[in-house]
C-alpha cells in the first residue's frame, strides 16, 4: 500500500489528485487497485507518504499503532466509507464466456489429476514420426485399433504390463490426454482383441516401418546382422505348438521357450523378426529368416549377411550365397583349430584398437591383433583379442571346477547304490557332457558296470590347445574387397544385436511371455519389437548430436513432466477447471529440443463446474 500523486490536464488546466493505492495480482500480470482519493492536498510530506501507508495498512488488518494522528484516522475511515458503498462493492466475477479472467479464492485451489507425461509424450512423438498411425491404417485397421495399438506399444516403451494390467496405467498416464482418448472404460479385454487384430498383419506393419526408417535416417542396407534368442514361458503351454524345451540363453531349461530370430542393420534399426519353435537348432533357421527379410525389405541380393558361429555351417553359407548375398561369419571350433600354427605366429599381425563404450566409463581400450589366414576360394580372418584371452581362460576354468564336483557326485551315487541303472547312468553323463561342453571334451569319462564306480580321465594335450587358442577366433567371408580391420569392425556390430536383444528383454520386458496361445505369443513379441523401433529411433537421434545416452535415463529424466488439472473456485459459485501440463524443467526442455519435438505436451483444456459437484 502507498500514495500516489496523479495530475490530469483539462482545458489548458492542472488539476492534482492524491490517491492510496495497493498492488494486485491479476490474470495478466501486477496492477495498481485504487482503495480511495485523498484529495488535491498532500496529507503529509512526501516523505512521510509510506509511513503514513504503512500506519493505513495496518489499521485496515486490526493491527493499528498505539499512536496515530488525525490524517491516519481520516485515511481509514474514508476507506471503510468506500469499501461499504454499494457503488464500490466488488463485481461479480465475470462467467464463462468473459475469457479467463476470474476472480478466484485462493485458499481453495486445488492441482487434481497429476499423470506422468514426458514419456508418454516423446513416445507419441515418435510414433508421429515414424508415421505408425498411418502404417496401421494401411493395414486396415480402424481408429480405435490404432489407438489401443499405440497405447500398448508405449506401455511396453514406457513401464511394461501384461495385458491385465495395462488398462490401469494406462489411465495413470497421460495418453488418454495426449491422445484425446477417453480410456476411463476401457478393459483387459479389448486388449487381448486387439492383439488378435494385429497379428494378421504383422508383416505388412514391418516392412512400412522398416521402409519408413530407412528413408527418415538414411539408412545402409548393405550389411544385415542376424542372431537369435530365446525366450521363455510361465506355464506349460499345451495349446502352443512352437513352446518346447531347448537350449535356454536365460538359464531356464527347466520352461518351455520359443526362439526369436532378429535382423538388424549396422546401424541397429530392426529390418525383420520372426519367431520359431524353442528346440530348433540356430542352423535351421537361417533359410527361412532370408525369406522373411527379403519379404521384409525387397532386398534380393548383393547384402552381407553377418551371423554368428552358431550358424556358420557350410549349408547355411550355401543358403546365403544361393540368394545372391555375401557372408560373413565366425567359424566354428574346429576350423579354427586347423590355423593353430598360425595363430602362435608372432609375425603379420595387424593391431586394432577397439575404444570404450561412451555409455560405460569403466570399460578400458581393448587391442585386437587380426591377419589374413591362407585360404583358395573364401577370406580367413585370424584374430587374438586380449579381454577375450582372459574371458576363455575363466569360463574354462569355472566350467571345469563345476564338472569335477557334479562327476565327484554322481560317482558317489554309484558307489553307494542309489544310482545303478546302466541306462540312467549313461544318461547322467550325457547330461553332464551336455550342460559343460566346453570343458568336457577334454575328458575321457568311463563307467565300469562290474566295479560299479566312474571315472574320468584328463586329455592333457587337447587341454594344452585349448589353452593355446584362448582369446583366438577366426572371421571368414567371400568378399575380398575388404580389408582385414573391416571385416573384424563389421563382424563385431553382432554386439548390436544382442543390445537389442537385452533392450527387449528388460526393459521392455519381452520375457517371460504370460500368453499360451500361439497367435498372441506371436503378437507380443511383435508389440516388443515394434517399442524396439522407437527407442532406437530414441537413441539414434542422441547419438547424432554426439551424446551417449539411454532410453532408459531419458524416460527416469522425463517422468517429471506431468499433466494436471488446476481447479480455480471463482466468486460466481462456479469452478474453472484447467487441465494442461506443467512447465517444462530444462532438463525436459534439453531432451524435446535433442529429439526436435514441440515442448507442448498437450494444448490447455478449461471447463466450467458447479462448486458442489467439484
Amino acid at each position: 500500500m502507498f500514495i500516489k500523486r496523479t495530475t490530469k490536464r483539462v482545458k489548458g488546466k492542472t488539476y492534482v489528485n492524491h490517491l492510496l493505492v495497493e498492488s494486485v495480482v491479476t490474470p495478466k500480470g501486477p496492477r495498481h487497485r485504487t482503495l480511495c482519493s485523498l484529495g488535491s492536498l498532500a496529507p503529509a510530506p512526501r516523505n512521510k507518504w509510506l509511513a503514513i501507508a504503512h500506519q493505513v495498512q495496518a489499521a485496515l488488518t486490526g493491527q493499528p499503532e498505539l499512536f496515530c494522528d488525525s490524517t491516519v484516522d481520516a485515511i481509514v475511515a474514508k476507506v471503510k466509507s468506500k469499501a461499504s458503498s454499494p457503488r464500490t462493492q466488488t463485481k461479480p466475477s465475470p462467467k464463462r464466456g468473459d475469457k479467463d479472467i476470474v476472480s478466484v479464492d485462493a485458499d481453495r485451489v486445488e492441482v487434481l489429476e497429476a499423470r506422468e507425461a514426458g514419456p508418454v509424450h516423446v513416445g507419441h512423438q515418435m510414433c508421429l514420426r515414424l508415421g505408425l498411425d498411418s502404417i496401421l491404417a494401411q493395414a486396415g485397421l480402424s481408429k480405435r485399433t490404432r489407438q489401443l495399438s499405440e497405447a500398448m506399444v508405449l506401455n511396453r516403451l514406457i513401464k511394461p504390463l501384461s495385458e491385465h494390467a495395462m488398462p490401469d496405467w494406462i489411465r495413470r498416464v497421460a495418453i488418454g490426454d495426449i491422445l484425446g482418448v477417453d480410456f476411463e472404460k476401457l478393459s483387459h479385454h479389448a486388449l487381448y482383441r486387439n492383439l488378435d487384430r494385429l497379428h494378421p498383419q504383422r508383416t505388412l506393419i514391418e516392412k512400412r516401418l522398416s521402409e519408413a526408417e530407412r528413408t527418415l535416417f538414411n539408412l545402409d542396407e548393405s550389411f544385415f546382422l542376424y542372431d537369435l534368442t530365446s525366450t521363455y514361458f510361465e506355464g506349460q503351454c499345451p495349446r502352443n505348438p512352437q513352446a518346447r524345451l531347448g537350449h535356454s540363453r536365460d538359464k531356464r531349461p527347466d520352461s518351455k521357450q520359443v526362439l526369436v530370430g532378429l535382423v538388424l542393420d549396422r546401424d541397429g534399426f530392426p529390418k525383420a523378426h520372426e519367431v520359431f519353435e524353442g528346440n530348433r537348432l540356430d542352423q535351421k533357421t537361417v533359410e527361412d529368416m532370408l525369406q522373411v527379410l527379403e519379404e521384409r525389405t525387397g532386398k534380393r541380393q548383393g547384402a552381407t549377411v553377418v551371423v554368428d558361429r552358431g550358424m556358420a555351417y557350410d549349408e547355411n553359407l550355401k543358403q546365403i550365397k544361393a540368394r545372391g548375398h555375401h557372408y560373413l561369419v565366425a567359424s566354428r571350433q574346429p576350423e579354427r583349430n586347423q590355423h593353430l600354427d598360425e595363430i602362435e605366429d608372432a609375425g603379420e599381425w595387424e593391431e586394432i584398437v577397439r575404444e570404450p563404450s561412451p555409455r560405460n566409463p569403466f570399460q578400458k581400450k581393448a587391442r585386437v591383433f587380426v591377419k589374413r589366414g591362407d585360404s583358395t576360394d573364401e577370406l580367413h580372418i585370424l584374430c587374438s583379442s586380449e579381454g577375450r584371452r582372459e574371458k576363455d581362460r575363466a569360463i574354462r576354468e569355472r566350467h571345469e571346477k563345476r564338472l569335477l564336483v557334479d562327476l565327484k557326485k554322481l560317482a558317489q551315487r554309484i558307489s553307494t547304490g542309489r544310482l545303478v541303472n546302466k541306462d540312467k547312468i549313461h544318461e547322467s553323463i550325457g547330461r553332464l557332457k551336455e550342460r559343460y561342453p566346453r570343458i568336457a571334451r577334454y575328458y575321457q569319462i568311463t563307467y565300469d558296470a562290474e566295479a560299479a564306480a566312474l571315472s574320468w580321465q584328463e586329455d592333457e594335450e587337447k587341454k594344452r590347445n585349448a589353452e593355446r587358442l584362448d582369446g583366438s577366433y577366426m572371421l571368414k567371408t567371400d568378399r575380398d574387397d575388404l580389408t582385414a580391420e573391416e571385416i573384424w569392425r563389421t563382424y563385431v556390430l553382432l554386439t548390436r544385436v544382442e543390445s537389442a536383444f537385452r533392450s527387449m528383454k528388460s526393459p521392455l520386458m519381452e520375457r517371460p511371455i504370460f500368453h499360451h496361445i500361439e497367435h498372441r505369443v506371436q503378437t507380443h513379441i511383435f508389440l516388443c519389437v515394434l517399442a524396439y523401433h522407437l527407442l532406437v529411433s530414441i537413441e539414434k537421434q542422441f547419438l547424432d548430436h554426439g551424446i551417449h545416452t539411454s532410453w532408459d535415463t531419458l524416460r527416469q529424466q522425463l517422468s517429471t513432466h506431468q499433466v494436471v488439472t488446476v481447479a480455480l473456485p471463482a466468486s460466481n459459485g462456479e469452478t474453472l477447471k484447467i487441465r494442461k501440463a506443467t512447465t517444462p524443467e530444462k532438463i525436459h526442455k534439453d531432451i524435446y529440443d535433442t529429439l526436435r519435438i514441440p515442448r507442448e505436451v498437450m494444448k490447455p483444456q478449461k471447463t466450467w463446474c458447479s462448486t458442489d459437484s467439484h
